[in-house]
């Protein structure tokens, strides 16, 4: 794995991390009892994205570390989900 595909591999694995972690133990506006004026109820209150973003890298350092474990360990190769066989030379 190159540095750069190492990079991109921890980029995609932390978005996906932080858009699972997004939607969990928001309260709504309507939940809290203060609607701002010109939003609607369902938007969030009290929304922290500063703690969402630390437990987004802590989780996605682990699995992005896991993930290029089995990747660098030869467990799972480009052979392995080549299921066409476009993609080995050959």
């Amino acid at each position: 794995m190159t540095p750069t595909g190492a990079a991109v591999l921890y980029a995609v694995t932390w978005f996906m991390v932080f858009f699972i972690l997004l939607p969990i133990r928001v309260q709504s506006q309507d939940e809290a009892g203060d609607v701002a004026p010109g939003t609607p109820p369902g938007a969030p209150s009290g929304f922290v994205v500063r703690r969402k973003a630390l437990l987004t890298t802590v989780v996605a350092t682990v699995v992005w570390g896991a993930v290029c474990g089995i990747i660098l360990s030869g467990w799972i190769s480009l052979e392995d989900i080549d299921v066409t066989g476009r993609m080995t030379p050959g």
